[in-house]
């Protein structure tokens, strides 16, 4: 699994992790150990290079915005 992909489930199952990443979305990447490419595509919302990296297809991901597996 790509570490992009890891790190995409994980932020939707781990409320810390998500306040993090509100909170400092570029300091949470780089400890997560995404490259550069990696968080730009999340900064960015490329949607295009996401896919690419992650060998997800439409349909399978939403990035526009965290779906939350947790209970606030």
């Amino acid at each position: 699994m790509s570490k992009l992909l890891e790190f995409m489930r994980e932020l939707g199952r781990s409320a810390e992790l998500a306040r993090d990443y509100e909170a400092d979305a570029d300091a949470v990447m780089r400890k997560a150990g995404l490259s550069e490419e990696e968080s730009r595509a999340l900064r960015e919302k490329d949607y295009a290079t996401i896919k690419r990296l992650t060998g997800l297809s439409d349909g399978q991901f939403a990035t526009n915005h965290i779906v939350r597996a947790y209970d606030e």
